[in-house]
């Protein structure tokens, strides 16, 4: 099993998200949960059609953390 790092925006409507090491992979859902669980299938999704098409499959490489500054 792989992790692919997800970032999650509120965009005053909705949620979006993609993943940084899948280029074109997003979702967009009215709660996080919502934007995590479509963002789930299309990393899926997104995944099968690479190998369906014979293309490699990135590996993930993007990590990330929050970093705590004054306010």
């Amino acid at each position: 099993m792989k992790e692919y790092v997800v970032i999650y925006e509120w965009t005053g409507k909705n949620y979006s998200a993609y993943v940084p090491d899948l280029p074109g992979c997003v979702a967009a859902g009215d709660t996080l949960e919502e934007a995590e669980r479509l963002m789930r299938k299309a990393i899926t999704l997104y995944i099968e059609a690479l190998r369906e098409s014979g293309q490699p499959v990135p590996a993930p490489t993007t990590k990330a953390k929050p970093v705590a500054v004054p306010s």
